[in-house]
């Protein structure tokens, strides 16, 4: 016979209702004395009103960068989460492009940026976005009704499934430090930066640099 860990607690969970209620209190690190339910990982529920479209549905000409066009996303987050950098990186070219957010990165307001960054885009390079599952992509929605892109989630807790973008925004802390007041920060700043970034030349690209890889692209339009 085999006893489960869930059967182990739920035994002392049990116990913690009669006298022993302040001595396990005590000794479990929680200090909770009612056991957490524990949902299984295909019964939780999503985070968001509008269903996710998984990265696991995302097509396969995107997963091999075989077509351009195609974005990975993410904020970088300032002092005390108050501020933000939209941070997004061509899959097939690794360009950068970076959006400012001085007030806040609540959902509409990273809905708008990202908005204005995508549709600035040439058409052709305008073919989905992937991001993970933070509160600020609530209005995905929206966003896709807004530009034509569907947006691709990421499993939970599995950063690797964006790992271009993951790069990008430790090459990134560079110029923005973890703890800092990211509204300093103007358009201009941001500019400059991904111009910096965009002007690397990478060993993926056979040495070529982003910003020379994405205008062949542009010019082949």
């Amino acid at each position: 016979m085999r006893v489960s860990t869930e059967t182990i607690y739920q035994a002392i969970y049990v116990q913690a209702r009669g006298g022993l209620k302040r001595e396990i209190s005590d000794a479990l690190r929680t200090g909770r004395t009612r056991r957490k339910p524990h949902r299984a990982p295909d019964a939780r529920q999503s985070r968001f009103r509008d269903p996710m479209i998984m990265i696991s549905d995302r097509p396969a000409d995107i997963e091999d960068r075989a077509v351009p066009g195609h974005w990975e996303g993410d904020l970088i987050v300032g002092e005390r989460n108050k501020t933000a950098i939209i941070t997004l990186v061509e899959r097939q070219t690794r360009y950068v492009t970076l959006g400012h957010l001085p007030a806040g990165h609540t959902a509409p307001e990273v809905r708008d940026v990202l908005t204005a960054l995508i549709t600035t885009l040439p058409g052709h390079l305008q073919g989905s976005l992937t991001w993970d599952q933070g509160a600020e992509m609530a209005e995905h929605k929206k966003f896709s009704i807004e530009t034509g892109l569907p947006v691709y989630f990421c499993d939970p807790a599995s950063p690797w499934q964006r790992g271009s973008n993951e790069n990008t925004n430790g090459l990134l802390r560079q110029y923005f430090p973890k703890g800092r007041d990211l509204s300093i920060f103007g358009p201009e700043d941001l500019e400059l930066v991904a111009q910096r970034l965009n002007g690397r030349p990478r060993k993926t690209l056979g040495w070529e640099t982003p910003a020379q890889r994405l205008a062949k692209l542009v010019l082949a339009d």
